[in-house]
């Protein structure tokens, strides 16, 4: 299990996860991952959302810098050179199998859907389909867990080592008394 260990998010930060997004946050269970300063950065979200919708995304990135690094590496064409490790480096593709199981597995802690059975995310295991899903496994799990979310925050000119939280479209956190 590669779960880190999260408590319930505060209304503080399921305000701030909504800000993030631009619409209310939803299956919300725990924060993930954080920036430097303590904002939400990846939150997990239930494997079915309030209304019933199935939901596989269990590592949801909500970072708006951090969204907009991986939409940025998906609009240059990093991913097939992603994929392309999977097809060239037999450990890279064994690492990223296990990344798949790793993820269904930290996700039927919050329950088990049979409509999503099998399916993680991002293209685990096979193929490279969303780095925001990969990135997301990777700031949650930690480094050395999902190879190709390691690469592709790597190559991502992002860091959550350094806070852009006041950048324009980010969303600032909340005062403890908010």
């Amino acid at each position: 299990m590669t779960t880190p260990p999260f408590a319930a998010p505060t209304p503080a930060e399921l305000a701030v996860v909504s800000a993030q997004l631009g619409r209310p946050a939803r299956g919300v269970v725990g924060i993930a991952a954080r920036c430097a300063c303590g904002n939400p950065t990846v939150v997990a979200t239930t494997p079915r959302l309030p209304d019933g919708t199935p939901f596989p995304t269990f590592y949801y990135l909500t970072h708006p810098a951090a969204t907009a690094a991986m939409s940025t590496l998906e609009a240059t064409q990093v991913m097939p050179e992603l994929a392309a490790l999977l097809a060239d480096d037999e450990d890279i593709a064994a690492a990223y199998l296990a990344a798949h199981h790793a993820y269904l597995g930290d996700r039927a802690e919050f329950g088990e859907v049979p409509e999503i059975d099998g399916i993680s995310a991002g293209g685990m295991p096979s193929r490279v389909k969303c780095l925001h899903a990969l990135a997301g496994h990777a700031l949650a799990a930690g480094p050395g867990v999902n190879p190709i979310g390691d690469a592709a925050l790597a190559r991502s000119a992002w860091s959550p080592a350094v806070c852009r939280c006041e950048e324009p479209g980010a969303a600032l956190r909340e005062a403890p008394d908010a």
